[in-house]
């Protein structure tokens, strides 16, 4: 019988001192969500966009069926390289439109310059065929400005359009 109650009594030490991990775990994470990158300040600091903006498609990834996401980050264009980067960019980006994206994925478009950004969604989007993009999430990170816009040009593809303001 005491060999049967300290048995009990690890068992439930044990549970409990795993539960207790599992919550810190839980805490930690919901710390992490918290303290967001701020938005920055430098529109060449490449590293810290895609840190603030990978946060923001984290954040938007509800419905997606995928195993990850497509993210396209749009530099400012500020030199002949980045803008280089820019155009084999949006060459991607229309290859993967004309090509076809499966139902469940998640497309998420974001970058310094939220117009030069709605810009490359735009172009890359003009031929898509009617309906192609259903049950797609095409995520845009930008100004309000440009929302409109790029959801008109997206309408047509049937995706589901996200619109998350920097």
């Amino acid at each position: 019988m005491r060999k049967f109650a300290l048995i009990v009594v690890v068992a439930l030490t044990a549970c409990l001192g795993l539960s207790a991990c599992g919550k810190h775990e839980e805490d930690q994470s919901t710390a992490q969500q918290a303290q967001q990158a701020p938005k920055p300040t430098d529109p060449s600091d490449s590293k810290a966009w895609g840190a603030y903006l990978g946060q923001i498609v984290q954040n938007n990834m509800q419905g997606m069926r995928a195993n990850q996401p497509y993210a396209y980050m749009v530099t400012a264009g500020l030199t002949d390289d980045t803008k280089a980067q820019n155009d084999r960019q949006l060459q991607s980006v229309q290859d993967t439109v004309a090509r076809g994206v499966l139902p469940g994925n998640l497309l998420a478009f974001g970058g310094p310059d939220s117009t030069k950004t709605a810009d490359l969604v735009i172009e890359a989007f003009k031929d898509a065929k009617p309906g192609s993009f259903k049950d797609v999430i095409i995520l845009f990170i930008g100004d309000k400005a440009d929302e409109q816009r790029v959801t008109d040009a997206l309408k047509p593809t049937g995706a589901t359009i996200r619109f998350v303001q920097m």
